[in-house]
């Protein structure tokens, strides 16, 4: 039988990127979804193919009873994630969630234990992970390729018109230009610098505001300090457009990635001043493949509920 997923919130990524994966994974199905509006929920179940006899909900706790359901998806606003979480590991549902995997640390130690007390599985969608350059190149840092590493910079930026976003308000969001895109990058650089760097162990920044006025970063400087010594920065904003960058600097060489961050699993990357070769794959494939992996194994996914508490805690440091 194959991992009955139900969506919770149709949104952009849910529509354009999750849904999708799903159809390409073997062993997963979309099962159901639920939103606020009726007809979108109705709409989004149609247009992808939903397989349960009554796919559309409004109510969580109706979605959740259905026992032929297994997982859910949850793909709401950030200060949503937390309860959502917490009644469908009651449920005995496994949950994939979207990044940030909530909007403080109490509420990210709760996801943790209540799915580790109901024997589900907890996985945290940082798709990055799964771009196959990316992964070759993580191979690479981490078998010392680079030397002894140093140092580390991601920039990620895009423009935002205005402040309507639901992330540049309170309401359901914390935190702007760093969980819309930081979070991502606080993520990559734990995955290339800290098994060989140890835990960051000191995080400083600068964070502005003052364009749309709002109680959220809109851009955001972020420095990091690792055990072994080695440092990292993170910049991020919705002010202005940039290209996406990734520099890795060890004592012997370097690394840059251009435009590799986003959703298409494309961009560029060199190594030691030479083309990295790899096949763009969709990264929201390769993630959800592993999560269902994971529910089939009995094993954590790739990035768990640790690895997402662990960048909560970062991006309460960075931005209170």
């Amino acid at each position: 039988m194959p991992t009955r997923f139900a969506v919770i919130g149709p949104g952009n990524i849910a529509d354009k990127k999750l849904a999708p994966a799903i159809k390409m994974v073997q062993g997963a199905e979309l099962w159901s979804v639920l939103s606020r509006d009726a007809g979108r929920a109705r709409d989004f179940a149609t247009r992808h193919g939903a397989g349960a006899p009554n796919p559309a909900h409004t109510d969580l706790g109706t979605l959740l009873a259905d026992p032929q359901l297994d997982a859910v998806i949850i793909a709401s606003p950030d200060r949503l994630h937390a309860e959502q979480a917490l009644l469908a590991a009651k449920a005995g549902k496994h949950v994939f969630v979207e990044k940030p995997m909530a909007a403080d640390v109490a509420e990210a130690r709760a996801m943790v234990q209540a799915c580790r007390d109901a024997d589900v599985r907890l996985g945290v969608a940082y798709h990055l992970r799964w771009h196959a350059g990316h992964r070759l190149l993580a191979g690479q840092v981490h078998n010392g390729a680079l030397g002894e590493l140093c140092h580390m910079r991601v920039q990620w930026t895009y423009r935002a018109e205005n402040a309507a976003n639901w992330r540049a308000s309170n309401e359901v969001g914390r935190w702007w230009s760093l969980a819309g895109v930081g979070t991502h990058a606080i993520d990559l650089v734990r995955w290339m610098l800290v098994p060989t760097c140890g835990e960051i162990v000191e995080v400083s920044s600068l964070c502005t505001n003052a364009v749309f006025k709002g109680p959220h970063d809109e851009t955001a400087i972020v420095a990091m300090r690792l055990a072994s010594g080695a440092t990292a920065e993170v910049v991020t904003s919705v002010l202005f457009d940039s290209t996406s960058m990734v520099e890795i600097y060890g004592k012997s060489a370097s690394a840059v990635c251009e435009g590799t961050l986003g959703p298409h699993g494309k961009g560029r990357i060199r190594l030691r001043g030479a083309e990295l070769p790899f096949q763009p794959d969709d990264p929201y494939v390769g993630e959800l493949r592993d999560f269902v992996a994971s529910i089939r194994e009995g094993r954590a996914p790739e990035v768990d509920g640790n690895e997402g508490l662990r960048n909560v805690e970062l991006l309460v440091q960075a931005a209170p």
